[in-house]
This record gives C-alpha cells, structure tokens and sequence, in this order.
C-alpha cells in the first residue's frame, strides 16, 4: 500500500488491453482534460507508479493490465473558509463536526479542501475512511473508521439500519400540514441534473418530521430519516413544499459560480447514535454547531 502524501492517497487504474506504445499515451487518452505538461511534471516528482512501487517514468511501455497509481493534485484549489473539529477520538473512532461547503470525499475540484484530507493531515492517520458521508452542503457530524480490520462492522451498521440519526433544518412552515409526520414516498435519480425526484410506486425512502419551534412563516425542523437516500431529506422536504433554506437544488437546481458563504444550506447533522460494533458500547454523539437563529 503506497503511503499519503500531504493527506491524499494514491488514485490507481488497471491498464487494459490495447495498442498504446507508452503508459503516458494510455493516462492522455483515459484522462483527456489532464495535459500532457502535467503527467510528466508527476512522472518527475515520483508521484506515478506501478504496482510494485517502482517509478514510472515517460519513457516507460505500455503492459497491459499492470496497475498504475498516481497522486493527484489541483491548481489553485479553492479554499473552504471554514474549519472543522475533532469531538471525539479514541483507538477505533473519529467522530468530526464538518462545516457546510466542505466535502467528505476528494472529488471532481475538490481535494485537499475536504474533510477526509483535512484530518489526515490533522491526526497522521493514513487509514482513515469515513463511516458515512453527507452533502457537501450540509453541516454536522461524520464518523470515521481508523482501523482497516473494523471497517466493515461499522459501515454495515448503516447497511442493517442500526443507526439512529437525527438531523435539525430550518425551512418554510405551512398551516396546512400536520406535523409530526412520517413521509413516505419513492425516490429516484431525475433527468435534472443533480436532483432526486418523487415518482409513483413503492415507497423506498422514509423520514420522519417534526416542528421544533415556529416564528411566523419559518420554522425550525427535527428530521429523522428512517432510510438513506441519496438527499433524501432535502427531496422530501422540497416535495411537500417546504424546501429547506438557500438549498439550490430543490425545488429548483439553480446554478451558481461559486459558493455564497453567507448563505449556507440549514441542514445540519445534529446527532448519531448507534452500539458499537466492535467494544459494544452504546455510542452517542451531538454537533457543537449551530443553524440560523429564527427571526
């Protein structure tokens, strides 16, 4: 396993079958908005190699079906405003508050902007993986694994719905619905770029909502979700016509250049809760973070 370098971890590809004359022909061609100045400036800092942790270089042929690991990097990437916490840790655990704006996962743009790398960088825990994810645009609680041998306990707590979660979201209130409720409804990925949509046929997404307090057109939200839909919170509520506060996606994705952090999404991760696979212990663990005040 070749080590992080400055948080981030090697991305590796299995090298098919075909005519390419050298491995750098291959890594233009498969990643095609790289530039070629870019392959060789990492083939010259040592940040491509094989699977045997040997240096590829230009100048090296092509061998179908050898893996290649390179590191990434991104040009003037930029930078999240906000700083993350550390609220618990001990030998199997990291339970971290994340801010709004900054991703869990390397992606796309972002790298050593996300909360992964972050802490990484932070603890000098090369083999952290998160337990879950949340949007980049949501704020609250992640959990991370430390230790390579428990990963699998405690990402299939999610899998088995053992985990209580609870979230807390500021939106429009209407008269009209009756809360608490439970809604249910059937989710699936739309022709929108980015959204979810509601559609007819059986239910596969469950979250339950309650009224915590009211000031005149708003309220603040308890928001359980019984299942894990990809933004299922945010498509429920934007369906029942209460849409979150400054989320761009529902109702409507309106794009933006850039993020406005003055106007952050009011949903946050408010609390988890689940018994420790691996020391049995009951886990419960609350953000130190907070949503808009209510006017």
């Amino acid at each position: 396993m070749l080590p992080t370098r400055d948080g981030v971890g090697p991305s590796v590809i299995t090298l098919p079958a075909g005519d390419w004359l050298l491995v750098i022909d291959f890594l233009m061609q498969r990643f095609d908005s790289v530039p070629r100045e870019e392959w060789l400036a990492r083939m010259q800092n040592d940040l491509v190699m094989d699977e045997n942790g040997d240096v590829v270089y230009p100048d090296r042929p092509y061998q179908a079906h050898l893996k290649i690991f390179y590191y990434r990097s991104i040009e003037n990437e930029t930078p999240i405003p906000f700083e993350e916490s550390i609220l618990f840790q001990d030998e199997h655990l990291i339970i971290a508050d994340k801010p709004h704006f900054l991703p869990v996962m390397p992606a796309g743009t972002y790298l050593q902007e996300t909360l992964l790398v972050r802490l990484k960088r932070k603890t000098g825990i090369e083999t952290l993986v998160p337990m879950h994810r949340i949007d980049r645009e949501t704020a609250g609680l992640v959990v991370f694994v430390i230790k390579p041998e428990t990963r699998g306990a405690y990402q299939s707590l999610f899998l088995s719905k053992q985990v209580d979660k609870c979230y807390q979201a500021v939106a429009p209130y209407r008269d009209d619905l009756i809360f608490p409720m439970t809604y249910k409804s059937r989710l699936q990925e739309s022709g929108n770029f980015m959204q979810m949509e509601v559609v007819e046929g059986e239910a596969n997404s469950e979250t339950f909502i309650e009224v915590m307090e009211r000031r005149d057109n708003l309220a603040r939200y308890r928001l359980k979700p019984i299942t894990g839909k990809k933004h299922q919170l945010r498509a429920h509520m934007a369906t029942l016509g209460i849409p979150i506060l400054n989320d761009l996606i529902y109702p409507v994705h309106r794009a933006a250049d850039q993020d406005d952090f003055e106007k952050p999404l009011q949903l946050l991760a408010q609390r988890i809760a689940f018994v420790d696979p691996v020391t049995e212990e009951e886990r419960s663990f609350e953000t130190k973070l907070k949503l808009f005040a209510l006017p």
